[in-house]
């Protein structure tokens, strides 16, 4: 299992627009293109998911841009990475628990409890603990 750029540039817009939460302000995705020195084309193609999900709000306009739709301590890492990357699991034996040798598989309950621990841990990190280290 990999986190690619995609859930990796989802939080950092989402950190970015955190950061922003508190002035209710608009933040457009070229200042975070500038500021994070990632592509806004790329950056574009990963707001949608964000947006359909209800996870962010935009705006046209002068001011616009994007905001947060709920507070960042509302927010849990790992609903952001699963949202922009799908499910996250470390092997398909674990992704839909149907494994028709898990009964017999020595590795089965392994693979389980770390893709557990990798899940359960993303979801005890909201933005809230994120922003004051970024």
């Amino acid at each position: 299992m990999k986190i690619s750029t995609k859930g990796r540039y989802a939080l950092v817009i989402m950190i970015n627009l955190a950061k922003g939460y508190k002035e209710n302000n608009y933040i457009t995705l070229k200042e975070i293109s500038n500021k994070e020195n990632i592509s806004l084309k790329y950056l574009e193609k990963i707001i949608v998911p964000l947006k359909k999900n209800n996870l962010v709000i935009s705006s046209r306009g002068e001011n616009g841009g994007y905001m947060l739709n709920k507070k960042p301590s509302e927010y849990k890492v790992g609903d952001i990475i699963r949202i922009s990357e799908g499910d996250i699991n470390i092997t398909d034996c674990v992704s839909n628990g149907k494994c028709p040798l898990k009964q017999s598989c020595p590795t089965y309950s392994l693979w389980k409890g770390l893709n557990d621990t990798i899940n359960n841990y993303l979801d005890t990190k909201t933005l809230e603990d994120l922003i004051w280290k970024y």
